[in-house]
Order: structure tokens, then C-alpha cells, then sequence
């Protein structure tokens, strides 16, 4: 499928309208600890890879950074994800920032998705709330999304 029959076939989709959205102050960037949500179906060696239309998400150890993605999409292009994660998790620039005090630390766990899906409600209404609970349970103060 070429970006133009997925643009095409979206366009039409609505985009769901929140009444009341959730707000909470985070801590200055330079304190805040940073987390990445990836939609590349990013897991590890010895994770279960991501099926079609699997909602879940995948907890991504910051210390391994030895990641395989499933991403399934004849749209997505793996050759700069082989030649350089950062692409789609873009840790060493999170890293840099650290080391010169814009971030206050970058968190420990990331989570990826598996964001070719045609049916988002599962991970609007269950899986994404779970993760960004997940995170904040796990000390997270502001995530990065990268959607891929």
C-alpha cells in the first residue's frame, strides 16, 4: 500500500474529540526524568515480537539498547533503524542532553508499540492508559513520543 492510498483511506477517519483532558504540571525539564514511547514495535532479544494487531506494549530496558524491530508496514523503510536505533528511540541524543543537565535523568524503561494498527481504540482505552501509568508508577516525568 503506497502512502497515498493511506493517506487517502485515513482521511476521512475522525479524531476523537476529549471533553476534559488531564493536566499535570511536570518538574523543570533539567530535573524531570524522560522517558520514550516508540510506535515501531521495538522489543528485545527474547521478547515476544509483536503480532498483527497486537495492542500491548513492550517495557524496554535502557541498559540493553539491543533492539529488534517488528514493525510490518511496507510504508516503513528499516534500513535507517539498522544503520542507527536512534531513528525511531533517539536515547544517545536523550543521553547527551543529561550529560549537559537540560534532562534531569533519562528513565531507566521505555515502552514501544506496535503503531500499524487500523483499530486504535484498544490502546486509546486500555493499553496506553496502562503504559502511562506504567511510567508514572516508574518515576517517569515527561515522555518523548516517536511515531514511526
Amino acid at each position: 500500500m503506497s502512502d497515498t492510498q493511506v493517506k487517502a483511506m485515513a482521511e476521512d477517519m475522525e479524531a476523537p474529540v476529549f471533553e476534559q483532558v488531564a493536566f499535570t504540571q511536570p518538574p523543570e525539564l533539567s530535573e524531570a526524568t524522560v522517558a520514550i514511547v516508540s510506535t515501531a514495535s521495538l522489543h528485545h532479544e527474547g521478547q515476544e515480537d509483536f503480532a498483527p494487531a497486537d495492542v500491548g506494549y513492550r517495557v524496554l530496558d535502557n541498559r540493553k539498547r539491543d533492539y529488534q524491530t517488528g514493525h510490518w508496514s511496507p510504508n516503513f523503510d528499516a534500513i535507517g533503524f539498522a544503520a542507527d536505533f536512534n531513528t525511531v528511540i533517539p536515547l544517545d541524543r536523550l543521553d547527551e542532553l543529561e550529560a549537559v543537565g537540560k534532562i534531569g535523568k533519562v528513565s531507566d524503561i521505555h515502552l514501544s508499540y506496535a503503531g500499524n494498527q487500523f483499530d486504535l481504540s484498544a490502546i486509546r482505552t486500555d493499553s496506553g492508559p496502562a503504559g502511562a501509568k506504567f511510567l508514572k508508577e516508574s518515576g517517569v516525568d515527561v515522555v518523548i513520543f516517536t511515531p514511526v
